[in-house]
Order: structure tokens, then sequence, then C-alpha cells
């Protein structure tokens, strides 16, 4: 007769416990923050959500009619939104705002869509000053503080076309290209010191500077606006959708929580699969 089968039975009761995963961690009370053309689109989404999650955020725009109304949406939340009047192409002034910011949130852009031979030249230096040198200055201006206290958090907001070219927009692809490189050299020197520095990377986004587009696209690809949407902005996207600058906000401060300490020098990218292609 076959000796019985035996089957393993349940874990003793002195096997140690699997360790508990901690939950996302929101809160920056005591936290300053410091946002870039936070007045509209991804900026004052972004400005908002650091604040609700209890961070002293330091708005930054030339716009002071969209620093006033961001300042009456933000009343009643956990942190505080403090505006900031500035014209980024003062690149002395941008330094020097940056002081004392824990986290920087570089996202200030602008557009223009021309085919190369007709870009304006000023146009192309105003886009590069205020996309690429701004951001450098600024980066420059917060890393003493953060690197005296061995923490700090960089943000910077740039784009699908930082990993991928558009024709037509010159400017803002070499401005988002070059945002990339210093992002990741800010990576590699702040690492040491407690200091993340990483890229967003979000496709189109609900926001005014996308919407300023479809004319000029259309005029650029020779089609109506209406088909501007679905015949290029969202060509190359898996979901055809634009994306909410809210959405865009939750990326941003994931990458201020502990949980994403590991995380530095790379790309996050929000494209609807266009780089899957």
């Amino acid at each position: 007769m076959s000796a019985p089968i035996t089957r393993p039975g349940p874990p003793a009761d002195t096997a140690a416990p699997l360790p508990r995963a901690a939950g996302l961690a929101l809160d920056l009370t005591g936290r300053t923050a410091l946002v870039t053309g936070a007045a509209g689109g991804i900026g004052r989404a972004c400005a908002l959500r650091l604040a609700a999650a209890g961070a002293r955020v330091r708005a930054v725009d030339r716009s002071a009619e969209g620093l006033d109304a961001l300042g009456a949406r933000a009343l009643g939340l956990t942190g505080a939104v403090e505006p900031l009047l500035l014209d980024l192409t003062d690149l002395d002034a941008a330094e020097t705002a940056a002081a004392g910011a824990d986290i920087l949130v570089n996202n200030a852009g602008l557009q223009l869509v021309r085919p190369i031979e007709e870009f304006p030249p000023d146009v192309f230096h105003t886009v590069l000053t205020v996309m690429l040198e701004a951001p450098f200055r600024l980066i420059r201006g917060a890393l003493p503080h953060m690197y005296a206290q061995g923490w700090g958090r960089i943000v910077n907001l740039s784009s699908v076309h930082g990993l991928r070219a558009s024709a037509f927009k010159s400017a803002y692809v070499a401005a988002k290209h070059g945002l990339e490189g210093l992002s990741k050299t800010a990576a590699l020197e702040g690492a040491p010191h407690g200091v993340t520095s990483n890229c967003v990377n979000p496709g189109y986004v609900r926001t005014p500077l996308v919407e300023r587009q479809i004319a000029d696209q259309a005029a650029a690809h020779g089609i109506p606006p209406e088909r501007v949407l679905s015949d290029v902005l969202l060509k190359d996207s898996a979901l055809k959708r634009l994306i909410e600058p809210e959405e865009v906000a939750e990326a941003v401060l994931y990458l201020c929580t502990p949980q994403a300490s590991f995380i530095t020098g790379t790309s996050l990218t929000l494209d609807g699969g266009w780089t899957a292609h």
C-alpha cells in the first residue's frame, strides 16, 4: 500500500510578515515650490495641485490678470499661492526668484509654427531664452538651497517634441531637446545631494497654447482648421484625445513624492502612445 501523499501546510506562524507598501505621500507642507508660466494651462494646474498638497507656491508669470485669477482659485487650499510678476527674458531676475525653492517646475513656453526659411530669428531667440536659458538660470538659482538641505525636486515640462521632431516647429523642438539634456545633466550633478531632475513629456494638452496653434497649423499644412486636430495634432497618437492639464499636474506631483526618489534623469512620457510607433 502506497504511503499517503503529504501536502505542504500553511506557513508557520513564526514566518516573517511581508513588508507592506507605504501609501503615496502627497503632503508637501513646509515645502516651497516655484512654477513658471503659472497663470494658465499646465502651469496653473501644477500650481493649484502643489498648493492643494500643502506647498507654498511662487507662481511666476508675466500676466498680472492671469495671476490674479489663479490667486482667486487657490483660496481655501491647504498651501498658498504667492503671485510673482516676472518676464523670464529677464534672466537675472529669474535666477534670483528661484533662491530658496525646494521644488522647481520649469513650465513656461511659447510656440510659433513656421517653416525654417520663414521663421523670424528674433522669435527663435526668444523661444530659446524663455524655454532653455531661463530654466538653466532658474535651476542655477535653486540648487544652492537644495544642496544645502540635501533635498530638491526639479521637474521640467518638456513635451513629446523633446523626444520627436515635427515640421515647422524648429524653435520649440530645439528648445525642448535642449531642455532634455539640461535636465539629465542636473540629475547627474544633483544625485549626490538628494536632488532629482526629470522631464514630463505630454502630447498635445488642452491649453491656450495648443488652441492658438490650430490656425497656424492649418495655414502651414494647407488644410481647414477643423481638420488640424484629427489630421495633424493627433495623427500619431494612439489615444485620439487631448490630455488635460490636471493629468499632467498629477505626474508632476508624483515626481515630488518620496516614492519617486529613485526616479531621476529620465522623461515621464504622457503621449497617448505617440512614441510607441
